[in-house]
């Protein structure tokens, strides 16, 4: 799969491509899991999940508060209920669909052996170079009545290992819908750095039944006894306007016990290993590691 440098970027009139491996040199950003990706991490391995039900509904939740405003506000709501209807059905009938789908497996990132192990549907697993791994952030803007509106995601693909493979089973993406851009990039970082500097690196999982005291509404109560109006207002908003109650509670339902890969190969594969049996950077991307990171510095000394 032959794919532009890291580094690169492509820009069109309402778009932007950041290729950001082969070969996965730092970004500049700081990691950050926008939308939980992260489902485990440890000293040996991280896996990363793309079923996020929470951004959907938080996606979906502002608009449907449009729709029960205008329906208040309008003397004959029945146009504005019908549009509703026609907007937000099939989104709703797609969630409703994945809530009762069994969640995707994870993909794991194992940083001793320095590769990754990419589960199938067909219960095929591939395990693929970390070097190998592509990665981009593509946004789109498009321009309408509205306003331009922009969207994006970061996709990571895979290579099959095996050189006999099918052509319909040669490639593997994931495509993570967190905004393009710096966030996407952000995104990766998660991965990026868990591989190449540690698990202190990355944030840990948030995924599963967090503690009373760090749920919404357990967060909201603590804000209180604490007097932090600022922080009030921002958890009663996040709550009434963004959805992020019925997110999180949905979250909860299918991700508190994230799937995890019992394939006996892929557990031993997951073992830890002595360091001295830990795989090592090529040469190729020691390098460019190198190389990206005097770059950084120096845009950092640069003046504003």
């Amino acid at each position: 799969m032959s794919t532009p440098t890291a580094g690169t970027t492509k820009k069109g009139l309402f778009s932007r491509n950041d290729y950001l491996a082969p070969l996965p040199i730092p970004t500049g950003e700081k990691p950050c899991d926008v939308i939980n990706t992260i489902w485990r991490k440890n000293d040996v391995f991280i896996d990363i999940g793309n079923y996020s039900i929470g951004s959907v509904v938080m996606v979906m939740w502002p608009s449907l508060l449009v729709f029960v405003f205008m329906g208040y506000i309008t003397p004959d709501p029945g146009l504005i209920w019908f549009a509703a209807l026609l907007i937000m059905g099939i989104p709703t009938i797609f969630v409703i669909q994945g809530l009762f789908r069994e969640v995707p497996l994870p993909v794991r990132f194992n940083r001793q052996r320095r590769e990754v192990c990419v589960p199938r549907d067909n219960g095929e697993y591939w395990i693929v170079p970390w070097e190998t791994v592509t990665a981009a952030a593509t946004q789109h803007s498009s321009v309408s009545q509205g306003g331009r509106a922009t969207m994006g995601l970061l996709v990571i693909g895979f290579e099959n290992p095996d050189p006999n493979a099918l052509e319909d089973n040669k490639f593997f993406s994931l495509g993570f819908h967190c905004g393009g851009g710096t966030t996407a990039m952000a995104l990766w970082e998660c991965m990026r750095s868990y591989m190449e500097i540690g698990p202190d690196s990355v944030p840990d999982s948030r995924v599963g039944i967090a503690p009373y005291e760090e749920t919404q509404i357990g967060s909201l109560f603590v804000d209180v006894r604490k007097g932090d109006i600022v922080s009030v207002v921002w958890g009663i908003f996040c709550i009434t306007i963004l959805g992020t109650y019925l997110a999180e509670k949905l979250q909860d339902w299918k991700l508190s016990y994230p799937p995890e890969l019992t394939h006996p190969d892929i557990l031993e594969w997951s073992n830890p290993l002595p360091p001295e049996q830990w795989a090592q950077r090529s040469p190729a991307l020691a390098a460019a590691i190198a190389q990206r990171e005097a770059e950084l510095a120096a845009q950092a000394e640069a003046p504003a």
